[in-house]
């Protein structure tokens, strides 16, 4: 149950807010005004200007359509997304960064998935609804925002009415943020690396920290403080992951800072602690992180966040 009532929002009550822009007209229009913008994309921050309507990829590694590596109810995501049926997570294939410490490295660097056309994808999101989940979780959508934009308007005409997750690393342009706003009812972006350098070192995009601090305060200025109904589901708003890194090198303190000064003090946040060396870590290329967090450096991220002031976590 959801003991601050300024935090609720009536399950009886809640629309998810792409029927209105569909009823009107306007998410076919930003769809079609999407896909439109493949053929010299910027659907991202790498601006890269390739024409993925002809099927050209660059960075992102994705033409045409978008790619798909599984979905399914997952019961592995936060407590207010998951529920007791599940969040109905798709996860698309490649990535728009570079992680070097990626956990899900096969999918994101190696493309482990299949193409997947919009009636398709369509099709995926309405099977999620029938058996029951309680939301449609986009899994790294940063590189196919004119792709499930074009899925969805199919998924609504078909009966598509779970609120929708965009589930990112916040490595987002704004101009396919307010593609999506008034359609994305949940925003899930992590905040990873708070230093440039650092940026540039594991994530291979210097401007990683500017951009998510960009992309952070344009979904809250849409959906505000995360809300969640009276069995305690999300319905609305924004909840941030961070996930702590060995020696501190994601720069807990300063996110934490940033999310309770420039973004709101009731930002719901999940401080993760599953870091493990994964994708291209080892002892010779990354020594500094080719290890698991100690539970000292979980307290002080921990600390850093109640310090900022912020005071709604997710409990597992």
């Amino acid at each position: 149950m959801v003991a601050d009532n300024s935090f609720l929002i009536s399950s009886r009550e809640f629309e998810p807010s792409y029927l209105r822009l569909h009823r009107s007209g306007e998410l076919a229009e930003r769809a079609q005004r999407a896909v439109e913008g493949l053929a010299s994309c910027r659907a991202c921050p790498r601006q890269c200007q390739v024409d993925r309507l002809a099927d050209q990829t660059a960075v992102c590694k994705t033409g045409r359509y978008a790619w798909v590596s599984s979905y399914f109810p997952h019961l592995g995501e936060e407590n207010c997304l998951r529920g007791w049926r599940g969040s109905g997570t798709i996860f698309f294939a490649w990535c728009n960064l570079r992680c070097q410490f990626c956990q899900n490295y096969d999918i994101s660097h190696l493309g482990h998935g299949l193409e997947t056309p919009p009636e398709r994808l369509a099709a995926m999101m309405l099977e999620l609804q029938a058996v029951g989940c309680h939301n449609i979780n986009w899994v790294t959508p940063e590189h196919v925002v004119p792709q499930v934009l074009e899925a969805l308007v199919l998924a609504v005409e078909a009966g598509l009415r779970l609120p929708i997750v965009y589930n990112t690393s916040a490595y987002d342009s704004l101009e396919s943020l307010r593609l999506l706003d008034g359609v994305v009812d949940i925003y899930m972006p992590d905040f990873k690396i708070w230093d440039p350098d650092l940026a540039h070192r594991y994530l291979l995009a210097r401007d990683y920290p500017e951009m998510a601090r960009q992309a952070i305060r344009e979904m809250h200025r849409q959906v505000g403080e995360l809300k969640m109904d009276e069995y305690g589901l999300a319905k609305r708003g924004v909840l941030v992951r961070h996930l702590v890194m060995p020696g501190g090198v994601a720069g807990a303190r300063a996110i934490m800072e940033f999310l309770a000064r420039e973004i709101s003090p009731h930002t719901y946040v999940n401080i993760m602690a599953q870091y493990y060396p994964a994708g291209r870590v080892s002892a010779e290329r990354f020594p500094e992180i080719n290890r698991r967090i100690t539970c000292q450096e979980y307290e002080d991220a921990l600390r850093a966040a109640q310090q900022a002031g912020l005071y709604r976590f997710d409990k597992r």
